[in-house]
């Protein structure tokens, strides 16, 4: 099989890269390189294909797998250049499968430059579906939307609970099911909702196998966390170049947070059972039995550390939620999927990784 993936130096595009190239899949990476980090992953990425070939196997998400015919192939492309995706996605008109997960990732630059925000999130969702659906042998699309397209989410009523938000809703008990009425809060909602209806309404327009995956907070390794955006990853970095955490808020904002493997092993389930979700949105995260508070997490570094890590505060940032929680009920019911690694467990695992690679953070 041969799979596209855009923004494939990313956290989760590396990760996903290295699982198809452990089961002797080709890749083919569409990535400008330009995030932070981008290119230390492209060089892992590298390694892995080079294991991969020598017959060690290997690939996040695929320990012990013997290597096929994995191969990796890099197309330096922003998904902004529509000639430039249409290229690619030529070159490889064998393609089986489209992973979108390139995308501007931050609310906070949204708000400071919503142009090019839209650009990247909107324009090149767009780019890329157009590209996508002239792929013969396309098996399955996936693009990566987030929880921020349910918006602030004011109405909700939210209480305080053992030192933690949480929703005074009953029917939220569960959390926020993909029935809640959209609200595109901030420029960064606005462009991923956009590309998040796009990719619905291709599938049911152009009968595309398409899905839109809202996805909550992932974490995990490779992620080159900063301040903006990979909050538990940039958490668990500053505490081990021991550098001060600040929380914007109280710290009682509360999120379900989702391991990158536990997300991998989602989709691998859509690919598989793509004739049953597509056209469909699915909410991926950690749902009711995996929610962290955020001040939770520097507690649990200091465990880890055992010392204490200095700690800031400062003002909301725009388009905080007091609390998100995912309701994941139809993604468990039609992928038969469950999240199996727990926030202490995956922090903890995280935070080790950090400490084993402080050399690719020095110069954060």
């Amino acid at each position: 099989m041969k799979a596209i993936i855009t923004g494939g130096a990313g956290f989760i595009g590396c990760n996903a890269a290295a699982r198809f190239l452990g089961r002797g899949n080709e890749v083919v990476l569409l990535d400008n390189l330009s995030r932070r980090g981008a290119d230390r992953n492209y060089a892992w990425l590298e390694a892995e294909a080079a294991r991969v070939a020598e017959g060690h196997g290997g690939g996040a998400g695929a320990p012990g797998r013997r290597a096929g015919r994995g191969r990796l192939t890099l197309a330096r492309v922003d998904v902004r250049e529509r000639e430039a995706v249409e290229a690619v996605f030529g070159e490889h008109a064998d393609a089986e499968v489209v992973l979108h997960l390139a995308g501007q990732v931050a609310v906070t630059t949204s708000v400071a430059d919503p142009r090019s925000d839209f650009e990247v999130n909107a324009l090149g969702s767009f780019n890329v579906l157009e590209a996508a659906r002239r792929l013969p042998r396309l098996r399955a699309y996936l693009y990566t939307s987030t929880n921020k397209v349910y918006g602030g989410m004011e109405d909700v009523g939210v209480i305080v609970k053992d030192g933690r938000y949480a929703y005074g809703t009953p029917e939220l008990v569960n959390g926020v099911p993909e029935t809640q009425p959209l609200d595109f809060h901030s420029p960064y909602g606005c462009s991923k909702g956009a590309a998040d209806q796009y990719t619905i309404d291709y599938a049911r327009i152009y009968g595309l196998p398409a899905v839109a995956l809202r996805q909550s907070c992932i974490y995990g390794p490779r992620q080159m966390g900063v301040e903006d955006q990979g909050w538990v990853a940039w958490f668990c970095i500053a505490a081990a170049l021991g550098r001060p955490i600040t929380l914007y808020g109280d710290g009682m904002q509360v999120r379900d947070a989702l391991h990158v493997s536990d997300l991998l092993d989602a989709y691998d389930r859509v690919i598989e059972r793509i004739e049953r979700v597509k056209g469909q949105a699915l909410n991926l995260g950690g749902g009711p039995q995996h929610t962290v508070a955020i001040a939770e997490v520097p507690r649990m570094l200091e465990r880890a550390l055992g010392r204490p890590v200095e700690l800031r505060y400062d003002e909301w940032r725009p388009g905080d939620q007091r609390v998100f929680v995912s309701d994941i009920r139809k993604a468990q019911r039609e992928l038969d999927w469950t999240p199996e690694i727990g926030v202490r467990e995956g922090v903890e695992q995280l935070f080790a990784w950090v400490q084993a690679h402080t050399e690719l953070f020095q110069d954060m």
